[in-house]
């Protein structure tokens, strides 16, 4: 993005509409993934992130995935940091990025991990039917909010969803 395509702030400085709600985003996807991982994996033990293996195996992959979420978490903070310090951040295009990384992680999840790759399933000796729809369901209707927000944020920047 060029110098003169970022809208100014008061004080003259310039934000980064794209780089906001992509630093966001990366907390959105870590916020869900420690959501999944604490609530599902920890506190009610419907399943692990690898479950076609032992349960050693099963706990270590869950390790890991924790892991990766505080790493996302740090890394984002870092960012948004960053885009503070230098008055670049856009709130707006900040809270659709988060949403919008919220949903990617669940429906990421919902879609590849459970159904394609088959690495866990909600819970285990249950129809899972309904919780397949309600985890994807959420999903969606988290994207929609991002959406929304995104569109509300790139018209108030005047200058269209793409910004």
């Amino acid at each position: 993005m060029n110098e003169s395509d970022r809208p100014p702030t008061a004080s003259g400085t310039c934000t980064e509409p794209r780089r906001s709600m992509a630093v966001w985003a990366l907390i959105g996807a870590a916020v869900m993934a420690a959501v999944d991982e604490i609530v599902f994996h920890q506190i009610l033990g419907w399943h692990h992130f690898y479950d076609r293996s032992t349960t050693s195996v099963g706990l270590l992959s869950d390790g890991l995935l924790h892991s990766a979420e505080l790493l996302a978490l740090v890394a984002g903070f870092f960012l948004h940091a960053d885009l503070r310090r230098r008055r670049a951040l856009a709130p707006a295009h900040a809270r659709a990025g988060f949403f919008l990384g919220l949903g990617v992680f669940q429906l990421f999840d919902g879609i590849v991990d459970h159904k394609l790759l088959r690495l866990h399933q909600i819970r285990y000796g249950v129809d899972v039917t309904p919780y397949d729809w309600a985890w994807n369901i959420t999903a969606l209707a988290l994207l929609l909010v991002g959406m929304i927000l995104a569109v509300r944020a790139a018209r108030r920047d005047g200058r269209g969803p793409a910004s």
